[in-house]
């Protein structure tokens, strides 16, 4: 005979009769119809089967905090069992579900003892709570991520990743770790708050392990796309603002991590690989470590909602304990109440620290709180350059192009060596050169320049309009289709492109070139060019490019200028990266500042919250 158990979700119970010598004729005896299941304080069910004579609730105090035993009726509508003790039992009614089938004891055999392994219970919890989505709810993680972390976990049978039984793994540790680590990378530990296990409530206990194992992921997954680039949107900042960000997706960061032999080293190495950024990661430490020394404080407040006076918050008693106020001494307030007393000492500190002293708890006052110390003006440069190394490739290419704008400099590098370096003259504070990385494809001797839309519509149409010789006059083809109208001027010593261009198509269309002006490079300040880049010495920096494309001497280019455009493909594409540095640290170890003339700093300070 054989009964049916109840569940939502199914485990496999391991069972050990307590009866050792029970007789052939037991074992040979037919099994009797007694459907139980187990209950969790919410669904998913976990199977579980005890003979028909055992008192369900005798069994009870073995089971996991919040769960209980209860019969149900059985396929067929026998009734419910009774206990031991003579008490008929809650029935509920499974003759509509669909459940598997099990061999249940007989009924003469003595109780048997129900060991339900705890891994099976926390992948059911883990399964559950997924699908009610509360503890990826407050994640920095958009819908897609969270997703991918249901993903991760379905791919795995929603075995944890971080705990074993209650406790954290070694992985966990070391992760958490570095988390408490990302203010030395310029990030905010507060964007990342870690959950705990230590102190978790007796009810629906196994319910709140499954929650701080799936925070904890998220806090991974939200730390290593931060780390990439994914704290802001650059386009947000400015139209010209476009480099592609490699941000991880949730189940690589979490499958990486789960097959490294260093968790903590794989979640750092989200960060940018860069000499650059790791030089300004080390100037940041040296700053902060020659601050006056204050003391750390020994409480640590959550990130969470904003908080005002009168609002109740579980986190306003650390904020009590964190500036000494001790509890409400006429008890007109709970614990948990942002009163008068404690939004004045908040007041205070943002004052102090630089912040407006509104009062209000925001996220920047638990930043500053959890930092202990205020930062900078210069630390807040630095961190903002820090961010726009995050932008960069994590690969830059063996060899590729470095153009810093704000250092009006151009770099050619190999293997990490800079074989080449120039001066160049970038856009006006009015018509900015765009930052972004792209490949360069050829070289373009003899260009034709095709006036810019944007100087067509402001210079040219104007003139067009009033003389229709304008262009040719000073030069120019006009080129009419139907009702479009282009201008372009021809290759030759007054072309604005000089005799040579390098070209990297994308969507901004500009480029490296030569220049007829090359008087301007004398300047200290050039940003004088309409978004284009142009290049000192464009031969020789065309020699170098074409070094591996075999018999591109200097000469040879210049052999190839008058007359009509020549093409010179790369056989080996080159990155090129169109970069905005405003402070880096310099061969002898001195922070090098330089001026915003575009006012990105600013924008990315203002974006993260620095000042």
């Amino acid at each position: 005979m054989r009964a049916r158990v109840a569940g939502a979700w199914l485990i496999g119970v391991c069972l050990a009769a307590t009866a050792a010598g029970a007789s052939r004729a037991n074992e040979a005896a037919v099994p009797a119809q007694v459907p139980f299941d187990l209950a969790l304080p919410e669904p998913p069910l976990v199977e579980v089967v005890v003979a028909p004579q055992a008192d369900p609730t005798a069994i009870t105090g073995s089971l996991p905090e919040g769960m209980a035993l209860r019969p149900t009726r059985g396929p067929e509508g026998e009734p419910p069992v009774s206990g031991a003790a003579g008490k008929s039992q809650a029935t509920a009614d499974v003759t509509s579900r669909d459940l598997p089938v099990v061999d249940l004891p007989p009924p003469d055999v003595p109780p048997v003892i129900v060991q339900i392994p705890t891994a099976d219970i926390a992948k059911a919890m883990i399964a559950e709570r997924l699908a009610k989505g509360e503890a990826l709810a407050q994640a920095r993680l958009g819908k897609r991520e969270r997703e991918a972390v249901g993903a991760f976990y379905a791919g795995r049978g929603y075995a944890p990743l971080w705990l074993d039984g209650e406790q954290w793994n070694a992985r966990a540790r070391h992760v958490m770790a570095q988390i408490e680590r990302a203010a030395e990378d310029g990030l905010d530990p507060a964007d990342y708050p870690l959950p705990t296990v230590d102190v978790l409530p007796k009810a629906e206990r196994q319910a709140a392990l499954a929650d701080a194992e799936l925070k904890l992921s998220a806090a991974a997954v939200a730390y290593a796309r931060d780390a990439r680039g994914g704290r802001i949107e650059p386009p947000r900042l400015s139209k010209l603002i476009t480099p592609k960000l490699d941000l991880p997706s949730a189940e690589a960061v979490l499958a990486g991590l789960a097959e490294s032999t260093d968790a903590a080293a794989a979640l750092a190495a989200y960060n940018p690989p860069h000499a650059g950024y790791r030089a300004l990661k080390e100037k940041l430490a040296e700053i902060r470590a020659a601050r006056p020394s204050q003391p750390v404080p020994m409480v640590r407040v959550p990130a969470g909602p904003a908080l005002k006076i009168g609002m109740r918050d579980p986190r306003v008693p650390l904020i009590r304990a964190r500036f000494g106020l001790g509890p409400d001494p006429h008890g007109e307030h709970d614990d948990t109440t942002y009163d008068e007393k404690v939004a004045a000492a908040v007041a205070s500190f943002q004052k102090q620290n630089g912040l407006p002293a509104s009062g209000v708890l925001t996220r920047q006052t638990v930043a500053m709180l959890a930092a202990g110390a205020p930062a900078s003006r210069a630390e807040g440069t630095i961190i903002a350059n820090m961010e726009r190394w995050r932008w960069l490739p994590a690969e830059l290419g063996e060899r590729h192009v470095f153009v810093d704008i704000p250092a009006y400099t151009l770099r050619l590098v190999r293997d990490g060596e800079t074989v080449h370096s120039a001066r160049v003259i970038v856009g006006k504070p009015e018509s900015p050169t765009p930052i972004f990385s792209d490949v360069m494809e050829h070289l373009i001797v003899n260009p034709y320049w095709h006036v810019p839309p944007s100087i067509l519509k402001k210079e040219f149409l104007p003139q067009l309009a009033v003389d229709p010789d304008y262009a040719t006059r000073r030069g120019y083809e006009v080129i009419r289709r139907g009702n479009s109208i282009s201008v372009r001027q021809p290759p030759g010593e007054r072309n604005a492109l000089g005799n040579i261009k390098f070209m990297f198509p994308n969507e901004h269309a500009v480029y490296l070139h030569d220049t007829p002006g090359r008087h301007l490079f004398r300047s200290e300040r050039r940003a004088m060019s309409h978004g284009c880049v142009r290049v000192d010495q464009p031969f020789r920096f065309a020699e170098l490019v074409l070094a591996e494309e075999g018999g591109w001497s200097e000469e040879r280019v210049r052999k190839l200028v008058g007359g009509k455009e020549r093409f010179i493909k790369l056989g080996h594409p080159l990155p090129v990266h169109l970069t905005y540095f405003t402070a880096v640290v310099g061969t002898d170890g001195e922070l090098q500042t330089r001026d915003d003339i575009y006012g990105v700093d600013a924008r990315v300070k203002a974006a993260l919250g620095l000042r």
